[in-house]
């Protein structure tokens, strides 16, 4: 069994800025794209950033220059720096990854989630 935990998560005011952690562990073979996803009240999931297994990076315009992804393959662990964080950034954060474990092949799993909410 495998699972991804986020973490970091908050409050903060309009400017300042979070870092989320998303943790993998269990059976894991292998770990193919991982990224961060969004759902605010109201709205459908959207994706905010995605990383590939060599590092290639691709955000959602809304979030260029102000957040930044990043993984460290090592720990099975991605990460998530929002900077200048505006109140519509607003939202649950939901990890997601690409992986196989030592008994299925590629699948999408995706964490619990966890609040983020930035006051004005």
């Amino acid at each position: 069994q495998v699972q991804l935990v986020e973490s970091g998560g908050g409050l903060v005011q309009a400017g300042g800025s979070l870092r989320l952690s998303c943790a993998a562990s269990g059976s894991i073979f292998s770990i193919n794209a991982m990224g961060w996803f969004r759902q605010a009240p109201g709205k459908q999931r959207e994706l905010v950033a995605a990383i590939t297994s060599g590092g290639t990076t691709n955000y959602a315009d809304s979030v260029k220059g102000r957040f930044t992804i990043s993984r460290d393959n090592a720990k099975n662990t991605m990460y998530l720096q929002m900077n200048s964080l505006k109140p519509e950034d607003t939202a649950v954060y939901y990890c997601n990854a690409n992986m196989a474990t030592r008994w299925s092949t590629y699948s999408d799993y995706w964490g619990q989630g966890t609040q983020v909410t930035v006051s004005s």
